[in-house]
């Protein structure tokens, strides 16, 4: 039983090895953009977070799923996609990408709570059988230190750690002293919920020791 994880992330990556699992890595071909906006279109409003990053996951997983056999003809196991994106003061965030808007998120998160919101994909697949999914959302809430200096701001944003990860923060790295509390889930926050993983996992009869990599 092996596990594939449709995605580029450092972190998701991480995760998953953290907890006994050496993946496959497939990067899926998602225009994530489109499919954001279509899904708006196709409503006539913009999707919530938690309908979003389930939408995003799906999609991502599917894209993979789709075309595993292809490219590894043997592969018999699972499929794991996801997406995250959070949300404070009304407001969506993804990747900041820029020092800038990594700096002005930090100036509405500091001393506040928002909503890590995160979907997840996952299929069983296999060489002679139809793909089946099962999907969910989780969230964990996160509170910032309200004393973090300008000082300090600006360092973590010069490391380039906040740029390229949703909300501009991490929970596991240099980010971690700059918040006070996490309610959930605390894998959410840096990915992936591996307790949603392991029971998605349950409902395609698929035994999550299972998928430990054998040393």
């Amino acid at each position: 039983m092996r596990v594939c994880l449709a995605s580029t992330s450092p972190a998701r990556l991480m995760l998953l090895r953290q907890a006994g699992i050496e993946p496959l890595i497939v990067a899926p071909t998602v225009d994530e953009d489109a499919v954001a906006a279509a899904a708006s279109a196709e409503r006539g409003a913009p999707l919530a977070p938690d309908e979003l990053v389930l939408l995003l996951a799906r999609a991502k997983a599917s894209d993979v799923a789709g075309r595993i056999h292809a490219e590894h003809p043997r592969f018999d196991g699972i499929v794991i996609g996801g997406d995250s994106m959070f949300a404070i003061g009304g407001q969506v965030h993804g990747k900041p990408y820029t020092p800038e808007a990594a700096y002005e998120r930090w100036q509405q998160m500091r001393g506040a709570t928002g909503i890590l919101h995160s979907g997840h994909s996952v299929f069983r697949v296999g060489p002679d059988r139809e793909p089946v999914e099962a999907t969910a959302a989780a969230e964990a809430a996160v509170t910032f230190a309200d004393d973090v200096t300008d000082a300090e701001l600006a360092a973590y944003i010069d490391s380039g750690e906040p740029l390229h990860v949703a909300g501009a923060f991490t929970v596991d790295s240099l980010g971690g002293p700059f918040i006070t509390r996490v309610e959930g889930d605390p894998s959410t926050v840096v990915g992936m919920s591996l307790s949603t993983l392991r029971r998605l996992a349950r409902e395609l009869d698929v035994v999550w020791t299972d998928l430990w990599s054998q040393s």
